[in-house]
């Protein structure tokens, strides 16, 4: 099975009327899935802290919110 990720961040485009696929960086590759295994863990513990605390702590959303925003950015800046 290919890596969705390895596959989402192929660039293809057309040289001389083939169609060629340039595979990303394998450290590209590792550090957007830290980044995505990160923003999951931060959010369970923005969970978690709603459950136990019962109240919203704004620095962990800002953690989420600053992954998720590198994330899409990798994936948009690879693609172009």
């Amino acid at each position: 099975m290919a890596d969705p990720i390895k596959r989402a961040l192929t660039r293809r485009r057309v040289q001389r009327g083939r169609l060629v696929n340039e595979e990303p960086n394998e450290k590209l590759v590792l550090g957007v899935k830290f980044a995505i295994a990160m923003t999951v863990c931060l959010s369970l513990l923005e969970v978690a802290h709603l459950a136990f605390m019962h109240s919203w702590n704004s620095e962990v959303f800002a953690a989420i919110s600053g992954l998720s925003g590198t994330i899409l950015g990798i994936f948009v800046g690879q693609k172009t």
